[in-house]
């Protein structure tokens, strides 16, 4: 095909208001792309999911790892003096077993 045959073709296809299931995607898109600005565009769309996608994603990981954070600042908090209790009363009943 020669260049002006695509071009005559691909301008045909961007002036459709709904394209058909019948169009191919590819050309669809590259109709899309060359009918300019305010015209429905596939890419667009799947540009905004997948950044609206992507911005509940960081969301969930934030929110993930501030709550695995809090339970290891708890977990930290109520080990430290119960180690030291045991470490205390062990080292107690050693000396005691040992006279």
């Amino acid at each position: 095909m020669k260049s002006s045959d695509v071009d005559r073709l691909l301008r045909s296809a961007g002036q459709t208001q709904q394209p058909d299931a019948e169009i191919p995607f590819g050309t669809r898109v590259v109709a899309g792309w060359r009918s300019g600005p305010g015209a429905r565009n596939d890419l667009a769309d799947l540009s905004r999911f997948l950044r609206g996608a992507g911005a509940i994603a960081c969301a969930v990981v934030v929110i993930a790892g501030a709550a695995a954070w809090r339970q290891y600042r708890e977990e930290t908090r109520f080990a430290s003096p119960a180690t030291n209790e045991y470490a205390i009363a062990d080292s107690a009943i050693q000396t005691e077993f040992s006279q």
